[in-house]
């Protein structure tokens, strides 16, 4: 077999099995060794930032790697946007990168590039293949360093030649490491933080604490001591609706996050970081705690949280008993006008069991958690390195990886067209993906910024820059252009009628939302 078949063959036997990929000539030879290599399922985005944000949605639902597969210098840089996300949600991806023959480099052809230096600054894991024999050890290295705990983006870099010359065979994955447990010293000095000042302290999780055990025993512990719980702004995944204990996120907008923290004397960091503002403000903190809070760390990223939560849970003498239930909304389907609050509960009512709900809303959805605590069970995913245009991408991967979950996409009409290419993918797999865009003919979440910042009053070119009008976007077109059917809806009836449907319906559904 030559080198791409040995790195496919090692791919699928170390258990990766899924390929997201947009190839280009230097990538043929590893192209055709996934034609006559069988297991692997190959999925086709037509950007590279479909590609990586889809290996991102993979890997969070189903908590092993994918590969990408991407053409050059160029093709990995179309797609390092939403590699930066999955880096942040600390997502494990292994990325086949193709590079010209070892012999054609230094002839500095039009598409010769430093893929390397490229790759580095998203990836933990950076290597070329040498020669052909190289291949299949290589692959079987970044299959290891993309599966650790936490996950890593590992990065190969194929020249062609190694592809299309004589390989020796497949390469054995090593035993993947045992995930890291946690410090009991770490969950001693928790425990007597919350013994002494429980109800000024704050449990702020993310990460795996946010599974559904890990919020169970986050609410006796929080039950038992009269601490807080919390999670950041963004999370990579949390389990949430009826059933789950329904925590509040520190707000994105640093006046209304500094009062939400102000009281805390404690802050206990469960797999999360010292609370910051997105950006820097001028007369604002960038750190969101106030002065004199102490921090404590009990566990860090890959880490076993839910084995620490259930020991400090033993520590405080918290168990299930403890528990009281919580209020939570009343859903009732909205009628009338499309305000931010009855496009929350028309999305609420519609949740349907066992749902993945992909969050990129901006400034419509930050209402959004309150009466989704009441929906039914779903789990919750949201953009971890703030790169747009992630959400359309992470839904074909968490699509993919879970078969039998419907998806529903939440995205603005200025974050939907960066990767608005994923519908043909969605299309052409046809997953069970329903994409709701909000569209407000602006760049709201900017126009907000431009306040936040002090710019002052926006004159006819700032807004010219903000506004996505002149042309108006018609969303339902696109997607029917792509594969996709597609309905515009202007009141919450119309909302809940369209919500309704595509949920009952297999395949991929668009629902323009005009505000």
């Amino acid at each position: 077999m030559n080198g791409a078949e040995s790195l496919v063959r090692t791919m699928v036997k170390g258990g990766v099995d899924v390929c997201f990929t947009n190839p280009g000539t230097s990538e043929m030879h590893f192209v055709a060794a996934l034609d006559r290599v069988p297991g692997m399922r190959c999925v086709l985005g037509l950007f590279e930032g479909v590609v990586t944000g889809a290996a991102d949605g993979y890997y969070r639902m189903k908590g092993t790697p994918a590969s990408t597969l991407l053409h050059l210098g160029p093709g990995l840089a179309n797609g390092l946007a939403n590699l930066h996300n999955a880096k942040k949600a600390n997502s494990g991806i292994v990325n086949i990168v193709g590079q010209h023959a070892v012999y054609h480099i230094d002839y500095n052809a039009p598409l010769t590039s430093d893929i390397e230096g490229l790759a580095r600054p998203m990836s933990s894991w950076v290597r070329t293949s040498p020669n052909s024999k190289s291949v299949a050890a290589d692959g079987a290295a970044a299959i290891a360093a993309a599966r650790s705990a936490p996950g890593q983006i590992a990065t190969l870099i194929l020249p062609a030649d190694t592809a299309w010359n004589e390989a020796d065979g497949i390469a054995e994955v090593p035993a993947e490491q045992q995930r890291a447990s946690y410090s009991p010293q770490a969950v001693e000095q928790a425990a007597k933080i919350l013994h002494g000042d429980g109800e000024g302290t704050l449990l702020l999780m993310t990460g795996s604490a946010l599974s559904e055990q890990g919020l169970a025993l986050a609410e006796r512990i929080a039950s038992k001591t009269g601490c807080t719980v919390m999670g950041p702004t963004f999370r990579p995944k949390m389990a949430r609706g009826r059933g789950r204990f329904s925590i509040d996120r520190i707000h994105y907008v640093i006046d209304q996050a500094l009062p939400m923290l102000a009281k805390f004397r404690h802050i206990v960091l469960v797999e999360s970081d010292d609370p910051v503002a997105f950006f820097a403000y001028p007369n604002k903190p960038s750190v969101l705690r106030p002065e004199g809070c102490d921090v404590h760390r009990m566990t860090s990223w890959g880490e076993n949280s839910v084995a620490a939560l259930e020991a400090l849970a033993g520590a405080v003498k918290a168990s299930a008993r403890d528990v009281k239930p919580q209020a939570l909304a009343e859903l009732v389907k909205p009628t009338g006008a499309l305000t931010f609050a009855s496009i929350a509960q028309a999305i609420a009512c519609a949740i349907p069991e066992n749902a993945i709900m992909v969050d990129e809303s901006l400034t419509t959805g930050r209402g959004f958690f309150p009466p989704t605590a009441a929906a039914a069970p779903h789990d919750w995913l949201q953009n971890m390195g703030g790169s747009i245009g992630f959400s359309t991408p992470l839904s074909i991967g968490a699509a993919i990886a879970c078969p039998d979950r419907k998806v529903i996409t939440m995205v603005g009409d200025g974050s939907a067209m960066y990767t608005i290419q994923s519908l043909w993918t969605q299309a052409r797999e046809n997953l069970n993906i329903v994409t709701i865009v909000f569209a407000n003919r602006i760049y709201q979440i900017l126009r907000g910024e431009f306040d936040n910042v002090g710019a002052g009053e926006p004159g006819q070119r700032a807004n010219d820059m903000l506004r996505l009008d002149r042309p108006t976007l018609d969303f339902v077109a696109l997607a029917k252009g792509m594969g996709v059917p597609g309905r515009a809806v202007t009141n919450a009836d119309e909302f809940n009628k369209a919500l309704a449907e595509a949920v009952a319906e297999p395949g991929p559904r668009l629902i323009e939302v005009q505000m």
